[in-house]
């Protein structure tokens, strides 16, 4: 199957820039009760956040449930987002996987499905070396048809962190690469990614402007598919130097963040906000993924309902 033509191709030609840049969100992944990926839905949330202004998507990562998807399910998102999202902005489908096959798999639905970049864990179950880390990245991105690299920096799952020493490795090995999502807590090594010219994305939702003024190019987050207008109007604050209500967004992103991380459950909380505010189904996680229990579910509402997070502004 031919690759379809990349977010840069179908920029040029409709008129519109697009760039590596900005809002982010790391949404949920609907699916239905027999494990189906939800179509709909998932083009509804996609719709929505690039209403108001989000500059791509991280599909399918750690909220999105990627890991634990079956391919037939991961090629399945990779079809609706390339479709979906088109030149209104950029996915960047992850194809992280136990095995280096399935993740290659990944990488190439990813490109015959239109989408415009693939990111990817490190291998986190079986542990090696530096050097098996690049041999998997390799693989995957030898199977993406010259799709842009992001490397996911996820050390509090994956047991693998991304210093700036073992980046340097990684661009050396793998010339596709181009930046990262940095989700580690050495959050100074944000500066080093970008004085190492990579497109470094902060991984977390609470600190979007300290991020920015690091070096950080944007935001990946699942709070992001929650509130994609706050964190729009920040990153657009921070563009035109108004600092002052940059920083005012920066104090409110703590509430947004702390409902999301509610009783440790992301994929669950943000798929059950979203189900109220879009008045359709995104369903249950897939397991072995935490869900929420009866007890623990009209808790999160209420706080969500506080947040602000149950209708649009």
């Amino acid at each position: 199957m031919a690759t379809i033509a990349t977010a840069a191709e179908r920029a040029k030609a409709s008129g519109k820039g697009l760039e590596w840049a900005g809002v982010f969100p790391a949404n949920p992944t609907p699916v239905h009760a027999d494990g189906r990926i939800n179509e709909e839905a998932l083009r509804a949330i996609f719709e929505d956040n690039l209403s108001h202004g989000v500059g791509g998507f991280w599909v399918a990562g750690s909220t999105g449930e990627g890991p634990v998807m079956s391919e037939q399910q991961r090629e399945t998102t990779a079809r609706v987002a390339g479709e979906t999202i088109k030149c209104r902005g950029l996915s960047i489908m992850h194809v992280g996987a136990v095995s280096t096959e399935s993740a290659a798999k990944g990488a190439k639905a990813a490109a015959e499905s239109g989408n415009d970049a693939i990111c990817c864990v490190p291998p986190f179950f079986f542990r090696g070396g530096d050097q098996m880390t690049i041999d998997h990245y390799k693989r995957v991105a030898d199977a993406a048809d010259g799709l842009p690299f992001f490397v996911y920096n996820l050390p509090q799952l994956t047991q693998v962190e991304f210093t700036p020493e073992l980046m340097e490795k990684v661009v050396e090995a793998v010339p596709t690469v181009i930046g990262l999502k940095h989700s580690a807590p050495t959050f100074g090594n944000i500066r080093a990614f970008a004085d190492m010219g990579l497109k470094c994305f902060s991984g977390n939702g609470a600190i979007p402007l300290p991020a920015l003024t690091m070096g950080a190019v944007g935001t990946v987050d699942a709070p992001l598919a929650l509130a994609p207008w706050h964190y729009a109007e920040l990153h657009d604050a921070w563009e035109r130097g108004d600092l002052e209500n940059a920083q005012r967004l920066q104090d409110g992103a703590k509430e947004i963040v702390d409902v999301v991380r509610m009783f440790g459950a992301p994929a669950a909380v943000t798929k059950m906000i979203l189900s109220e505010r879009l008045g359709m189904d995104m369903g249950r996680p897939i397991p072995p993924v935490a869900d929420l229990t009866d007890e623990q579910r009209p808790i999160v509402m209420e706080a969500a309902k506080k947040a602000g997070l149950l209708s649009t502004p």
